[in-house]
């Protein structure tokens, strides 16, 4: 069960217009190798592991989508 508070768990703070470093973090945020594709990677891993180990990768893959957020609020 999750509970969602609308409200960071760090602060963002943006003070001026940066496309260079936009351009990285939206990198990160739908690359091949960023948050969204780390979270997909780890919920569909839980369906071929063990039992003991399903809570983990669920655990895991729901904080990449904390840090999905998180970039996503930077960029936009």
């Amino acid at each position: 069960m999750w509970v969602y508070e609308k409200k960071l768990q760090y602060p963002v703070r943006v003070g001026k217009c940066d496309i260079p470093m936009a351009k990285l973090l939206l990198e990160q945020y739908g690359g091949a190798d960023g948050e969204l594709a780390a979270a997909l990677r780890y919920l569909n891993q839980r369906y071929t592991i063990p039992d003991k180990v399903i809570g983990l990768l669920n655990d895991i893959g729901t904080e990449e989508f904390a840090h999905l957020e998180m970039i996503a609020t930077m960029v936009y």
